[in-house]
């Protein structure tokens, strides 16, 4: 039997200016329905979610959700007061709830406890980006939602950030919506894709089942579809050659097959329309032909900030054909590592040997060089209306094509355009640099995936040397020969992927979740000495009542920590109820053990002191 449905949309549609963004779309959400909802750069992605969510309206249709379903929104850049603390957030989130106030601390302080926050006092305005993700997710989850709707979640988080969160998910017991580009995530989280896409009839391929399992279905509905415009054009031309033989419209039949023309003729101008889809972005990194056989080498790189050690002895070798892929903890150093390897920054300790006139060229992460105050025609092509590629002149119309940018958007200030298209500049600009040696800082940030993967071919074609940061674990497996994994206390290991790395990962959390658990004492040994009768059957079964007891403990600790039971604050002041008693229990066995084990000890003769 079906789950019931929370949500739907009904033949909803929505324009930006003149263009439409998508038309007549339909579909439904029910309890526990994990989807990940994908599109090209510009589909209506972000559009479609806010009008799930209930903050924006359809030009047309109907959002429908039912009776008492609360829905939390995570938007892509979340933003809270900066003088608030992490606590503060969630408790006003609380605000309108019926919950009595200690329920709501609780509630608040079990969920800091689940994404981890250390330090519930902070500032929100001192939390790096990641942090601040994570506080948008805790912001929505506190009010306990029944759907769960996340525009770009990964965005700002760290490696072990997106892990976590794929853990959090595969823990809640609630329906969600997920807007990603990180092919691995939605693969760990989905169970159903959608993507919006004009190329398709309806706009929208719905497919239950894993992101890989969406790839095998969308190979076969476009090879279905080529292979009906094919019988469509075979048909057009045919009723084209009949029209031409000018055939009278004196009988029915004709006026018949005239009009069928007509129909053939539209349908196929309209498939054309709508699978004429526009040409992945062009890159193609340049090298610069350079045959020598070491590019570059690093011996024991130390750098210090404010006290802290962020490299503390990095050392590594790079050729060409070498793709390092590095990854860590936000803070660990990464940015660090990038910018004393393409000798923007000097290291504390160490040195870096570099091949002569070492030819590099580095994507930031920060955009800090791309000057949004100018327009998109002096973005690429700073000099005039051209620029040189491979030896020849492009026109800057030409040029901007290539990135999927329309020549009326030339004239456009930096400044207006999406986070995608201040990345496609970047990666521009880097091409017109003939290189040896690409430093890319998180190249990845806001592209989406059919650019990712001409991206992953051009790094995989280029022949010089590449260092890459990315929290993209698909690309970086792809792209990369060596991973460097950065640990966040100044030291790395060399890892084949990311898999290995996790596996890693989670071999070192095992023995340190144990070693957090409070350590057992040592169940008593019956005693030697002469009690009451009633005193050593007491003692006797002492060891078994304290095991009991302390299993009595574990279970109600697991049942208080169960995510289920977050969502119900009667059932949690029950178990929380039930872990103080379980608690008291233990510590008064203890204390009557101690007791009567003193009971058991000689007392010292007068004479033994001193």
């Amino acid at each position: 039997m079906a789950n019931p449905v929370l949500l739907s949309c009904e033949a909803v549609s929505k324009q930006l200016g003149a263009r439409p963004l998508f038309e007549r779309l339909s579909f439904g959400l029910a309890e526990g329905d994990r989807v990940g909802l994908i599109g090209p750069n510009g589909s209506g992605k972000s559009t479609l979610l806010k009008i799930m969510a209930g903050s924006e309206e359809p030009d047309s249709g109907i959002r429908a959700v039912r009776k008492g379903t609360r829905v939390g929104y995570v938007p892509q850049n979340p933003v809270f007061p900066a003088e608030k603390t992490v606590e503060e957030v969630l408790m006003e989130a609380l605000a309108e709830s019926p919950l009595e106030d200690f329920e709501k601390h609780s509630r608040v302080a079990i969920l800091l406890g689940r994404t981890g926050f250390p330090a519930p006092a902070q500032p929100v305005g001192t939390l790096s980006g990641g942090w601040n993700k994570r506080l948008a997710i805790a912001h929505e989850l506190v009010r306990s939602p029944d759907i769960l709707l996340m525009d770009e979640p990964t965005n700002h988080l760290d490696l072990e950030g997106i892990v976590w969160l794929e853990e959090l998910l595969d823990a809640e017991p609630l329906a969600y919506v997920v807007v990603s580009h990180d092919r691995y995530f939605l693969e760990n989280v989905a169970l159903r894709i959608m993507e919006l896409n004009r190329v398709y009839p309806d706009g929208l391929l719905q497919v239950d089942g894993t992101y890989s399992a969406f790839l095998e279905k969308r190979d076969a509905v476009l090879a279905n579809q080529a292979e009906y415009q094919e019988s469509l054009a075979n048909r057009a031309r045919k009723e084209v050659e009949w029209l031409r033989r000018g055939p009278k419209a004196r009988t029915t039949k004709a006026k018949a097959r005239i009009q069928q023309a007509g129909r053939i003729l539209e349908e196929l101008d309209e498939v054309k329309a709508r699978t004429a889809v526009q040409a992945p972005a062009g890159i193609d990194f340049a090298g610069s032909g350079r045959k020598t056989k070491k590019l570059l080498a690093a011996h024991g790189l130390v750098k210090s900030f404010a006290g802290r050690r962020v490299l503390d002895g990095i050392s590594l070798a790079l050729s060409p054909g070498t793709r390092l892929g590095v990854l860590g903890p936000n803070g660990s150093g990464k940015t660090t590592l990038l910018s004393i390897l393409a000798g923007t920054l000097e290291p504390d300790g160490g040195h870096v040997e570099r091949a002569q006139f070492l030819k590099t060229v580095l994507f930031e992460q920060s955009r800090e060089t791309l000057d949004r105050s100018i327009s998109l025609r002096r973005a690429l092509a700073p000099e005039g209306d051209s620029v040189i590629y491979n030896g020849r002149s492009l026109h800057v119309a030409s040029w901007a094509k290539r990135f999927l940018f329309h020549s009326e958007q030339l004239d456009t200030p930096v400044s207006r355009l999406s986070g995608g298209e201040q990345a496609r500049i970047l990666i521009a600009r880097l091409m017109l640099q003939p290189a040896d040696l690409l430093i890319l800082d998180e190249p990845t940030n806001d592209l989406d995936i059919p650019t990712l993967e001409v991206l992953e071919e051009s790094l995989l074609e280029f022949p010089g040397g590449l260092i890459l940061v990315t929290h993209d674990r698909y690309l970086l497996d792809r792209v990369s020969t060596t991973v460097l994994a950065l640990d966040g206390t100044g030291k790395a290991q060399v890892f084949a992927d990311s898999a290995q790395w996790e596996e890693n990962r989670n071999a070192a959390a095992a023995p340190r979740t144990a070693a957090q658990k409070p350590a057992k004492a040592e169940p008593p040994k019956p005693a030697a000495k002469k009690l009451s009768y009633r005193e050593q059957k007491e003692w006797e079964g002492m060891e078994a009542k304290i095991l009991e007891a302390e299993e009595r403990l574990a279970q109600c600790q697991t049942a208080v920590e169960d995510p289920a039971v977050a969502t119900d604050p009667l059932a949690l002041q029950e178990r929380c109820a039930a872990l103080d008693e379980a608690r008291s229990e233990v510590e008064r066995l203890y204390a009557r053990w101690a007791e009567m084990e003193a009971l058991t000890q000689p007392r010292a003769m007068p004479w033994a002191e001193g």
